[in-house]
C-alpha cells in the first residue's frame, strides 16, 4: 500500500551532504496532521503550528487590511525563524 511518503520529496541538503536542513521534517509533519497525528507533528518539525499561524494571518491579511498588521506579521515571522533555529540547534547537537 502506499502512502503520501512515496510522493515526498528528498532533502537535497541531506542527500548532497549528509547534513539535515532547517526544513528537514515539514512535509512529514504535514503529512501527521492530515492522520491527526498533532503531538507527533509537533515533535517532527516544532515550527509547524507557527508557521500554519502565520500562513492564515497572511492569508487572511491580504483580504482584509487592519491597522498594525505590519507589526504582527513581522512579529509571527521572527517568532517562527527563532522556533526554527533553535530546534534546529537542539537537534544537530543531541
Amino acid at each position: 500500500m502506499s502512502g503520501i511518503e512515496d510522493y515526498m520529496l528528498p532533502c537535497l541538503n541531506k542527500t548532497l551532504f549528509g547534513v539535515e536542513c532547517l526544513g528537514c521534517g515539514i512535509q512529514r509533519s504535514i503529512s501527521l496532521i492530515f492522520q491527526g497525528q498533532f503531538v507527533a507533528a509537533y515533535k517532527m518539525y516544532p515550527a509547524i503550528y507557527m508557521l500554519m499561524l502565520l500562513v492564515l494571518f497572511l492569508i487572511f491579511n491580504s483580504f482584509i487590511k487592519f491597522k498594525h498588521d505590519y507589526k504582527i506579521k513581522m512579529s509571527l515571522i521572527f517568532i517562527n525563524v527563532i522556533i526554527i533555529v533553535v530546534s534546529y540547534i537542539l537537534k544537530i547537537t543531541h
